[in-house]
C-alpha cells in the first residue's frame, strides 16, 4: 500500500456528477477524477471524491492510500500546521514583556 500527503487546491463540479480535483503534494499538481458514467474514466470513488472537495479553502491536510493496483482506498483527514500562525505566535510573546 502507498499514500501520498498533501492538500486540495481546486475543485470542480459538473452538472453530470463528474468531480475533478486538483491534489497538491511533493511541490506538484496531480488531478483525480469521479465520473459516475461508466464510460469515463474514473479514478477516485465518489465518496473519498466529496470528501476531499469538502476540505478546498480549510486547513485540513490529506493523505490518500492506495492499494497494490493504484486505486484509492481509504483517505485521513488533519489539521495542517500553519507556519505563519507559530510565528505570530513567537512575535506576540515577545510583545508581552512590561517594564
Amino acid at each position: 500500500m502507498t499514500s501520498i500527503f498533501g492538500e486540495v487546491i481546486k475543485v470542480r463540479k459538473f452538472t453530470n456528477g463528474d468531480i475533478e480535483i486538483d491534489f497538491h503534494h511533493e511541490e506538484q499538481i496531480t488531478e483525480y477524477r469521479y465520473s459516475a458514467d461508466p464510460s469515463r474514466l474514473g479514478n477516485f470513488p465518489k465518496d473519498l471524491a466529496e470528501t476531499l472537495a469538502s476540505t478546498l479553502d480549510t486547513s485540513i491536510c490529506i493523505e490518500i492510500f492506495f492499494q497494490d493496483d493504484g486505486i484509492p482506498s481509504h483517505i485521513e483527514l488533519e489539521q495542517c500546521e500553519d507556519d505563519e500562525d507559530e510565528d505570530e505566535d513567537e512575535d506576540e510573546d515577545e510583545g508581552t514583556e512590561l517594564f
